[in-house]
């Protein structure tokens, strides 16, 4: 199997392609054929050659007629490979995602005891740093299911603050140092979060949603060279796995400064939609300058948090937790705060996009925004997750034109314990993905990483089959709500777009559309389902700059 394409220069015109072109060819700066191109245009065609220049699709079409009319400064032999639009992942979180390459990685831990083997393999790796973090552990995942102590921690880290994250982002542990370093005791108050307790009255070291932000912002910020490279290093990582466009859910002025300023480096080359977090300082800047819509650079949206998540048990819900009958979760804010901030953006021009997860947190934000948007409307808020909703309220995606942002890969990691938080028939309105694309005609796909893994093949597959990484359950999860293959591409490309008001600009493969594409070894329309997560991407390309892949 061929993993990578030949690039060659363009001959003389008497030379090797004398025998198919004109001298009426159109010079162009790429020239793309012998492909299996799904164009995910409003038809869904194929195609088997394209023409770039300047950064954008000019032609696409049949081979013959794609290299009669034009000439290449370069051409690429596809030798039969796929080729798709780049992909999209529109919930995401990059900048966090790159400062946390140097944090544990506890992702896939088996125990508590693994999980402080990892951060002993950490410490000794790099013995200079000034607080010991992770991401990624899921008691869920363990043999008792119970969520951790601070013990353990206190006596192998005394003096080095230690914290790390569960793999919602919703919950962390932390040792004792921490809380002193953060001021956190029994007495501290806290609002929309959980500052856990024993029996005793003795703090764990477990916080939960905003308490999780005491600690946090004592973290010392990296150097603007350090996330720089951070940067840099997690953007390799993405075009690897054929991402050419990010929503990055939840960031201040100075990160999208930072990340525009390598942009126009011509360092980042990755086109990020950011999602603003809700701050005085965010909104006092861009309500009154505006919206930003640049080549690579979208900035219409603010960020917003309902409640937390179903896991941590986080997630507001209409009737209690079915494994905690006292318990049924919380908003993040008062429901005055979501009201007026939503009278606030909906007489701007921004959108808003609110995480909620739960049947309790979906249905306020969604009766708020079809207060304030006042029926149809091409607004394109979003609710991010849109994870638990009630059967009385998926209509209202439809009847108030809101964006479902959703992510498959939770669906295909929660399925083993959601039941137990849920009960058997709450669940079965749980990632109803395809019932939510019924009623607004899209879902834009993302996939919540470093929540999940970056890779989107990886959501692909959960959308359409259903099934985690080792094919499991056999006849998938709930298949009432898997997408259709087509539409799952949709949502990682055009319909990802849409959601960020870009779909004029990119999402598909066509004249007037940035050239950005990427290219696999598996027709993911008809390879079977097993096969989905394993398929290579042999290249990305951005803006008709190959940015990973070659010789």
């Amino acid at each position: 199997m061929l993993r990578s394409f030949r690039l060659f220069a363009l001959l003389p015109l008497l030379g090797f392609f004398s025998s198919c072109q004109s001298s009426s060819n159109q010079s162009v700066d790429l020239v793309v054929y012998n492909a299996t191109v799904y164009t995910v245009d409003s038809t869904f065609a194929k195609a088997t050659a394209f023409a770039v220049q300047d950064g954008k699709f000019v032609a696409v079409g049949k081979e013959e007629d794609i290299r009669r009319q034009y000439t290449g400064k370069s051409t690429v032999d596809a030798r039969g490979q796929f080729i798709y639009p780049g992909f999209y992942d529109a919930h995401c979180h990059f900048y966090r995602y790159a400062l946390g390459l140097r944090d544990a990685d506890l992702v896939g831990t088996t125990s508590w005891a693994q999980v402080i083997t990892k951060l002993q393999q950490q410490r000794q790796q790099y013995p200079q740093v000034a607080w010991l973090t992770g991401r990624g552990w899921d008691q869920n995942d363990w043999p008792t299911k119970q969520f951790p102590t601070k013990d353990t921690l206190d006596v192998l880290f005394p003096n080095t603050p230690v914290f790390i994250v569960r793999v919602d982002g919703h919950a962390a542990l932390v040792n004792q140092k921490a809380l002193d370093l953060a001021g956190v005791t029994a007495k501290t108050p806290i609002s929309g979060g959980t500052i856990t307790k024993n029996a005793a009255g003795q703090l764990t070291g477990l916080l939960v949603d905003n308490a999780v932000d005491l600690v946090s912002t004592k973290i010392p910020e990296p150097t603007p060279a350090e996330a720089n490279a951070a940067l840099l290093e997690a953007q390799q990582r993405c075009v690897a796995v054929g991402l050419t466009s990010l929503a990055d859910a939840g960031l201040d002025k100075a990160n999208i400064d930072q990340m525009a300023a390598l942009q126009q480096q011509g360092k980042l080359k990755l086109r990020v939609y950011a999602m603003l977090n809700p701050t005085k300082t965010n909104k006092d800047y861009y309500l009154k300058n505006g919206p930003v819509f640049e080549d690579r650079l979208t900035v219409c949206s603010f960020k917003v948090y309902a409640d937390g998540a179903l896991g941590s048990r986080g997630a507001c819900l209409l009737h209690p937790y079915t494994d905690k009958h006292k318990e049924t979760g919380f908003l993040l804010s008062s429901i005055a705060d979501y009201r007026t901030l939503a009278k606030e953006l909906a007489a701007s021009k921004f959108q808003m996009n609110t995480h909620a997860i739960g049947d309790s947190s979906n249905r306020l934000l969604l009766d708020i925004y079809g207060e304030v948007l006042k029926g149809k409307n091409d607004r394109r808020w979003r609710i991010e997750h849109a994870q638990v909703v009630s059967k009385a309220d998926v209509a209202k995606f439809g009847q108030f034109g809101i964006v479902p942002s959703v992510q498959p890969t939770h669906a295909t990691s929660d399925m083993y314990w959601a039941g137990e938080r849920l009960g058997a028939e709450r669940l079965k309105t749980a990632y109803a993905f395809n019932d939510l694309r019924q009623q607004y005609g899209q879902v834009a796909l993302g996939s919540d990483f470093p929540v999940e893994d970056i890779n989107p093949l990886f959501g692909f597959h959960s959308a359409v089959a259903r099934q985690d990484a080792k094919n499991y359950p056999a006849k998938g999860f709930q298949m009432e709500n898997a997408l259709s293959r087509p539409d799952a591409l949709r949502g990682m490309t055009t319909w990802a777009a849409h959601a960020a008001f870009e779909n004029k600009q990119k999402g598909s493969i066509r004249p007037g559309m940035a050239a950005d594409f990427v290219v696999l070894d598996t027709d993911l329309l008809q390879a079977p389902k097993e096969k989905l997560r394993g398929a290579k991407v042999q290249q990305t390309w951005i803006a008709g700059e190959q940015v990973f892949g070659g010789e």
